[in-house]
């Protein structure tokens, strides 16, 4: 039994209606596009559903439940509207204009990304600097009444759609590698200037882009936080990062089990249902098995989120969990499928190649790994055990 109040319950319903009228049928006019129509933003803010956690007073509804998101994020992902980074902007980014903004900043930028009219991203990752920040080269020089700041960035979701982005650059002159500046750069600012629009391999309506800033004059009062903090900023990110990755993974997963299931349950193979053969049943089986078990994972982590317990390490145990057990579902669908599984106009294609990035961004596979490893053989480990 899953823990969502009355109230949640029928904020899914309500969310549900806004994406079968609103954004699913667009869906497919927005891939072929390259991006996402900005309305889909600003329709979401009308009704309330973008960035609702924050105080009433920016227009959110004040409740940081998790819970809101997580409902979101499923009902996102289950009508097939996950190219749409809704979350990207309400719970990936926006929190770094609350914990780290002053209330004037606050004031400033929090009620236009709670409406949809301005759009958020976040830009960290170059092209030597994705999972290990410290190989970060973009920089910022404190010059008096601003900072300069100077670089590139890559790979960056709503790269094209957003006006106000998160940039993280080391601080020009300090002696660590971590020692960076978080700093709001705004659409239209001299000096800054964005590249193409990524052409993926899977999410295509998603817009991904190249961010280039040649010496921008970011006033202080766009810097978030105190200069030389802002890798602690990020790591103190990680774990609902990892949550909200996992969130999406997993209901995803159980997305392709249901598009398998309903296929496997029509066609015919040797004079039989392909659901009727033992190794379709084996197979499903197994994975129905291990989604319900993430699923209970997850719910938990939620919960612990709620009271402020969850972990860097518990968030990487279950976005590890989480992308490996979408892959391997969004695998056996394809195979299940057979020939039709490779051809576009089934569902399951175009999700195995939609998901074939989650094991990669908010952390590799590997780099879960290598976390969760270095905590095994931690002198700490045991006393977490206890």
């Amino acid at each position: 039994m899953r823990a969502f109040t009355e109230e949640q319950d029928m904020f899914r319903e309500a969310y549900r209606k806004f994406l079968e009228t609103e954004i699913t049928p667009n869906m497919a006019q927005w891939r072929e596009d390259g991006i996402v129509d900005r309305s889909a933003f600003k329709k979401a803010g009308e009704q309330g559903f973008l960035m609702v956690w924050p105080d009433e007073q920016y227009g959110g509804l004040g409740d940081n439940d998790f819970r809101y998101e997580q409902i979101i994020i499923e009902e996102t992902v289950r009508q097939q509207c996950g190219e749409w980074f809704n979350t990207l902007h309400s719970r990936l980014v926006g929190p770094y204009l609350h914990k780290y903004a002053t209330p004037e900043q606050r004031e400033r930028f929090l009620p236009p990304c709670v409406s949809g009219e301005k759009v958020l991203a976040v830009a960290m990752t170059e092209s030597d600097a994705g999972s290990d920040l410290s190989g970060m080269r973009s920089t910022a020089r404190d010059a008096g009444d601003h900072f300069v700041l100077n670089g590139s960035k890559t790979y960056i979701s709503n790269g094209i759609l957003a006006d106000l982005i998160v940039v993280a650059a080391k601080l020009d002159g300090a002696d660590s590698s971590h020692a960076m500046v978080l700093m709001v750069v705004e659409r239209g600012m001299e000096g800054f200037e964005r590249g193409r629009n990524l052409d993926k391999m899977g999410l295509k309506a998603q817009d991904t882009a190249e961010l280039f800033f040649n010496n921008v004059k970011v006033p202080k009062d766009n810097i978030l936080g105190e200069p030389g903090k802002g890798f602690f900023y990020l790591m103190n990110g990680l774990a609902e990062e990892r949550l909200i990755n996992a969130v999406g993974t997993i209901a995803n997963a159980r997305k392709a089990f249901d598009v398998t299931r309903e296929f496997v349950m029509t066609r015919k193979a040797f004079g039989k249902r392909v659901s009727d053969f033992q190794n379709t049943q084996f197979k499903m089986a197994e994975m129905d098995t291990e989604i319900e078990v993430a699923q209970v994972y997850l719910d938990h982590c939620v919960e612990m989120h709620n009271q402020g317990k969850l972990t860097a390490n518990m968030g990487a145990k279950l976005k590890l969990l989480g992308a490996e057990v979408e892959w391997r579902m969004m695998d056996l669908g394809v195979q299940l499928h057979g020939g039709a599984g490779y051809m576009q106009e089934y569902e399951i294609c175009r999700m195995f190649t939609d998901a074939r990035i989650s094991r990669i961004y908010a952390g590799t596979s590997e780099i879960m790994k290598l976390i969760l490893g270095r905590e095994i053989f931690s002198d700490d480990y045991q006393s977490l055990l206890d």
